[in-house]
This record gives structure tokens, sequence and C-alpha cells, in this order.
């Protein structure tokens, strides 16, 4: 069981670090009231997610301890529904109806699209 807890913080570290490399280099591209950054990360994280979970599923030889160091870790620490949740509040706030929608659609639909492109590449 320890073994399985520092994978996942090991990979929640590069996750997080990675996310926080790709905000700081979208920097610019989000000065404008849309979270591109954010948005971003999360439709990249559900394709990896997809991925992992397709390539686990079909090698299921493969170490489900890796398994859990990218899913849960990487993917986990990548991704952020507290910043996505946060940032559609502050659209909502600022009364950005038509960015607010688009971000919750784009996320969700997107997302879930990404997560299916993932399994359907291994597969």
């Amino acid at each position: 069981m320890i073994k399985s807890i520092l994978f996942v913080g090991i990979g929640s570290f590069f996750g997080g670090a990675l996310r926080y490399a790709v905000s700081l280099m979208m920097k610019n591209i989000t000065a404008n009231a849309f979270p591109w950054a954010t948005l971003s990360v999360n439709l990249i994280g559900c394709f990896l997610l997809g991925l992992t979970f397709a390539i686990f599923g079909k090698y299921s030889s493969v170490n489900s301890t890796m398994c859990l160091m990218l899913a849960t870790g990487f993917c986990g620490g990548f991704t952020t529904f507290s910043t996505f949740a946060n940032e559609s509040l502050q659209m909502l706030q600022c009364g950005n109806i038509i960015g607010f929608v688009a971000y919750i659609l784009s996320s969700i639909v997107l997302g879930i699209a990404l997560v299916a492109l993932g399994y359907y590449i291994v597969r």
C-alpha cells in the first residue's frame, strides 16, 4: 500500500508541475477572460486518462502500480476540477454568460469525447 501511495505522489508531482508550466506558457493567451490553460490541461488530461485506462485494460500484464501513477497520480495532478469550478464562477460573476456556457459545455463534451478517443486509439 505504501508503494502505491508513493507512486501516486510521484505522478501527482509531475502532473501538477506540468500543469503549472502549461499555465505559465499560456499566460499571454489567458490574459483575456477565457481560461484557455485550464481547459487545455483538462482536455489533454482526459485524452491521456482514456489512453492510460485503455492500455492497462488491454494489456493486463502491465504493472497496476504504473497505472495508479499515471491515471490517479499524473492525470489527477495535471487536471484540475477545482480551478475549472472557480474560473466558471468568476465568469458567471462577471456577467460573461456566453464564456461561462462555452467553457462548461466544451469542458464536459470535449472531455468525454477525448477520453473516448484515447480508448479508441488503443483498441
